[in-house]
């Protein structure tokens, strides 16, 4: 069955699936970006799918930014969630872009 999932970024290696996606279900990307990916688990709906295999300790990027590390190796097609990957600290003010004013 076709499934579809939000891509926010071309370089993001784990879309958003807007609907639950059993295994084999083919799930088509749509957004900032486009690819496809058949599923390998049940990826519960608004979670993320891998769209490539994504090594252990391999940065996860969604929205174009890095959003954790992985924890172990996640297979293409598989579910990304809070079990298998972990935060990274950042330092926001480093990273803030002032606006015209200098403010």
């Amino acid at each position: 069955m076709e499934k579809k999932a939000i891509l926010l970024d071309e370089k993001d290696n784990v879309a958003t699936c807007t609907s639950e996606a059993q295994p084999e279900d083919m799930v088509i990307c749509h957004g900032g970006g486009s690819a496809q990916v058949r599923a390998v688990e049940t990826i519960p709906i608004w979670h993320k799918i891998a769209l490539r295999p994504i090594a252990k300790g391999e940065m996860v990027y969604k929205y174009g930014e890095i959003i954790g590390e992985t924890l172990q190796e996640i297979p293409q097609g598989g579910w990304v969630s809070h079990e298998n990957i972990r935060s990274i600290p950042r330092d926001y003010a480093s990273e803030y872009v002032m606006g015209k004013e200098g403010k």
